[in-house]
């Protein structure tokens, strides 16, 4: 089957205003309080993915719903000069573009969103043309779109009868539910699931930290499961054997979107035949360079960045 595009992401795209470090607890009653650093730009998990990919070489299309706002034309014309293609971006003239400002101290951060065009947000925007012409399909920030959520499992297996394969990363889940039902209706769709090692906690229904045990009892129902672990590197469960790989050493400057810079990364190995230890090494590698400047897309790596840090059957691919 000829495929225009190498991948599909489907979700969120927002401004990100990231601010900080803050040296002290965040004030209230109107104290204005200055940081070091600030900055605009591209957020949103599938938004970062899809720029990470493209960076990657792959070529990406978008899908997903923002405002006919200012910000939304933002995100329109950033992705388009990251190389992604825009026509299944669609501008709601009702509903506003999300906003996402992001506050950090120290190694933490905490996230304020304002979800906007996210709960609005559907199947419908999807293009059908779309799904038949892409080889891999990535859906991010299930939490955060309930309705497509809903969907999701119908979105996937079509683009499985079209001959794609497919990712998920759900990020994080605002209310703390971590619906399990509405997981067990996707997951089976889900070839590869991509969270980071909280996130894998939750969704195993894990009480104590182990991601080991989460990633196989996530991996047992049905998809292969890659857990970030920041700079310890990563980890996999493909059903039936755990594979690990290290994290690389690099001065980190920001770690938002390091996450989805990570799934980029994984999505491209595997859509280039690598094994899946190899896929695991280079994701990490990719998820550990973008935290090299602010914010989710300015440092993400291209493959001559990439290859200086992978092996190959223990040689050096530089």
């Amino acid at each position: 089957m000829l495929h225009t595009f190498d991948l599909l992401v489907i979700g969120d795209a927002n401004p990100d205003v990231i601010l900080g470090p803050l040296d002290a607890p965040l004030a209230f009653s109107q104290r204005e309080q200055l940081v070091s650093g600030g900055t605009l730009t591209l957020g949103g998990s599938a938004a970062i993915v899809a720029c990470g990919a493209a960076r990657l070489g792959l070529r990406v299309a978008f899908a997903g719903r923002v405002g006919d706002d200012d910000a939304g034309r933002y995100i329109r014309d950033t992705l388009a000069a990251h190389g992604v293609d825009t026509q299944g971006l669609h501008l709601d003239p009702e509903r506003s573009t999300p906003l996402t400002v992001i506050l950090t101290r120290d190694q933490d951060r905490a996230i304020v969103t304002a979800p906007g065009t996210l709960a609005a947000t559907t199947a419908q925007d999807i293009p059908p043309r779309l799904l038949a012409a892409t080889r891999h399909v990535h859906a991010a920030s299930y939490f955060l779109l309930p309705q497509l959520a809903k969907a999701l499992p119908e979105v996937l297996r079509t683009a499985h009868e079209h001959g794609a394969t497919t990712s998920l990363d759900t990020n994080d889940d605002p209310s703390g539910s971590w619906d399990a039902p509405g997981l067990d209706a996707v997951l089976p769709h889900v070839d590869y699931l991509l969270p980071n090692a909280a996130e894998a906690q939750r969704l195993a229904g894990l009480e104590v930290p182990d991601a080991p045990k989460a990633a196989e009892m996530l991996a047992t129902r049905g998809p292969v499961t890659a857990v970030k672990m920041g700079a310890e590197g990563a980890l996999c469960h493909d059903g039936t054997r755990l594979l690990t790989a290290d994290g690389i050493r690099v001065q980190p400057v920001d770690a938002v979107g390091a996450g989805d810079s990570f799934d980029a990364g994984f999505i491209a190995g595997m859509l280039a035949h690598f094994p899946l230890t190899e896929a695991l090494q280079l994701a990490a590698v990719c998820g550990a360079l973008s935290t090299r400047a602010p914010g989710g897309t300015s440092a993400q790596p291209t493959w001559d960045d990439v290859r200086p840090h992978l092996t190959r059957n223990g040689y050096s691919l530089a």
